[in-house]
């Protein structure tokens, strides 16, 4: 669900709307307008959508266009809509989908500019206008993304081919209007770094202790990782803040002990790191609280008690609604963590078999929504599967599968980016 009342645009306008429902108007009027231009060329790099049948079923996916293309009747200005001024077409268009904003830059380049500038996420981040969508890569080398709200697949250009970041273990994380891809070559750990204002990719900036294996978690512009392995293969307790507006890191003060592969969320406005290994054999189950206002960690015995194996994947976790949830593989449970009494309570049942061991599914919270990303291994290819869950107090996770297409069905990476 989309955050907040500003995204119930009437369709129509009644003589006594007031300035906003106007503005509402004039914006809904022009993306009517937009759509309905067939003789206009989209801008290059604006997203283009193509339906294909699929399982007997329709699926849009999103391709974007060749600069070659461009019409020229497409002029260089500044205006917006011109009869309600910039400030109020702003106002406006920061109320409209994100998936709308590559059809309005395909105006002319004032709009173009303005989307491109990162200017309207930022606007749409202080009044808490926030889209989820899932970024994840099934195939090596290849992203994909799925807007749920409108149950589209758009395909991200591959990223250059470098065989040694291709074979090494690797994390995302998606902050801002950034999807960040950390992986390795050669010896050294390096960022791979997709914007969705040019819808490209670019090296990102290292972390001032570079690392894999860490657990991680965003909100809005920043996000935070914690523990992980250096080149050397050491363990580190230390943790860096990074922000996207400046794309710098900043060195946190270090964790009670050092940990990889563990996981990170954010909640009640703190940062968790749950669970992870001490050593390749030593399992832990405590998490740390990092309070971001005072700067200490907290120590929290038993956090992770059971929901891994020393052998499995990290602890599979997401918070909705400031809830924290984990997905136990070994049962094929979903169970929620009682803050109060420090313990796991099952709810139901995860929305089909999964690996025992974890690997290959995806568990993460999208808006007010639970989403499973996984699907049957078949032989000769394979099937991924979204499924999803909305918790309410007190009811089992009733599972609806919200999407569907012919992919490999092992997740290597998945992130959710909410702008």
């Amino acid at each position: 669900m989309l955050e907040g009342h500003s995204w119930l645009i009437s369709r129509a306008l009644p003589s006594s709307c007031e300035q906003e429902s106007k503005l509402a108007y004039m914006t809904n009027h022009l993306l009517e307008r937009t759509r309905n231009r067939k003789s206009l060329d989209i801008l290059p790099g604006d997203p283009v959508e193509v339906v294909t049948k699929d399982w007997g079923r329709r699926i849009k996916t999103v391709k974007f266009s060749d600069s070659s293309k461009c019409n020229p009747d497409c002029r260089d200005s500044n205006n917006l809509i011109s009869p309600i001024g910039r400030d109020n077409s702003i106002s406006c268009l920061m109320r409209c989908s994100r998936s709308d904003y590559g059809v309005i830059a395909a105006l002319n380049s004032g709009f173009r500019s303005l989307i491109r500038s990162g200017e309207l996420y930022r606007l749409r981040r202080l009044n808490a206008i926030t889209e989820h969508w899932i970024y994840f890569s099934c195939n090596v080398n290849e992203w994909e993304s799925y807007d749920p709200y409108c149950a589209r697949w758009i395909s991200l250009p591959r990223m250059t081919r470098n065989e040694c970041f291709m074979c090494s273990d690797k994390e995302s994380l998606a902050v801002g209007t950034e999807l960040l891809v950390f992986g390795k070559e050669e010896i050294a750990h390096i960022v791979r770094r997709y914007s969705i204002l040019t819808n490209s990719w670019s090296h990102g900036v290292t972390m001032n202790s570079p690392r894999c294996l860490f657990g991680s978690a965003s909100v809005g512009e920043k996000a935070i990782v914690a523990g992980g392995i250096d080149a050397h293969r050491t363990l580190l307790s230390s943790a860096e803040l990074y922000n996207s507006e400046t794309q710098t890191w900043t060195t946190l003060p270090s964790m009670n002990i050092p940990r990889k592969m563990c996981s990170g969320v954010f909640m009640d406005k703190k940062f968790y790191v749950i669970g992870g290994m001490a050593s390749n054999t030593e399992l832990l189950t405590c998490g740390e609280e990092f309070d971001l206002e005072k700067g200490t960690w907290r120590l929290i015995p038993n956090m992770s008690l059971g929901l891994n194996g020393a052998r499995g994947a990290p602890p599979l976790v997401a918070v909705v609604n400031d809830e924290l949830y984990a997905a136990h593989y070994l049962h094929q449970e979903v169970r929620k963590y009682d803050k109060k009494n420090n313990i796991w309570i099952t709810l139901g049942r995860l929305p089909r078999p999964v690996s025992k061991n974890g690997w290959g599914l995806a568990f993460r919270a999208c808006g007010e929504q639970l989403v499973v990303i996984c699907g049957p291994r078949t032989l000769g290819g394979g099937v991924i599967e979204l499924h999803s869950w909305i918790p309410k107090e007190g009811q089992p996770p009733v599972w609806n599968m919200i999407a569907r297409k012919q992919s490999g069905s092992f997740v290597y990476n998945c992130a959710v980016m909410g702008c």
